[in-house]
């Protein structure tokens, strides 16, 4: 007879996830996962796989925070390069929910593992960002005549300059954040 969780597991992996968002996927060993996640390492192995099924679910965990707090807010906005720009601030604040400064989940990931990111956290990470362009691609031909070809330029200046953002939050003071996202948005 099978033995019954003795947690939930969307509350464990919110918990790694958090783990994960300060530590990086390195730095943070199963040992680290089984204090942060509440549970031993058999449960971990027994409902996860390895570290990596649990950075995964992770992954999944943190889209939907997003989502959530902030992609639906942009993909709900009746604005054009406005609900982009509110996107970026908002992001701010996601990023610094819990007094230390993270960043972004992915951004940090991709920071830290490179090149040398396994292929299938690399697909989670790249159809991530792709949507989230495809959203500002929306935004940006809501109210402009501009050519598709310019458009598509513009959404790739937005997703590096939130790259850029999301690097510069894990350091930088609110006031200089807030003059680089009114400069991104100048320069658009």
């Amino acid at each position: 007879m099978a033995r019954k969780k003795q947690y939930i597991e969307e509350e464990v992996i919110e918990k790694a996830m958090g783990l994960f968002w300060r530590n990086g996927y390195e730095a943070t060993s199963v040992r680290m996962l089984e204090k942060e996640m509440g549970i031993n390492q058999f449960s971990i192995y027994s409902s996860f796989g390895n570290k990596q099924g649990v950075f995964l679910e992770s992954i999944k965990c943190y889209k939907r925070k997003a989502k959530n707090e902030l992609i639906d807010n942009l993909k709900n906005s009746k604005e054009g390069k406005g609900a982009i720009k509110q996107y970026f601030k908002d992001f701010i604040e996601f990023s610094k929910q819990s007094k230390k400064s993270k960043g972004c989940l992915l951004t940090n990931t991709v920071n830290e593992l490179g090149e040398n990111a396994d292929p299938i956290i690399t697909s989670e990470i790249i159809k991530f960002a792709t949507d989230i362009k495809s959203l500002f691609i929306e935004k940006l031909k809501f109210n402009s005549l501009i050519k598709h070809s310019i458009i598509n330029k513009q959404a790739n200046y937005l997703m590096v300059s939130l790259q850029g953002l999301s690097v510069a939050s894990k350091m930088f003071e609110a006031d200089q954040l807030n003059d680089f996202i009114e400069n991104t948005f100048e320069n658009l």
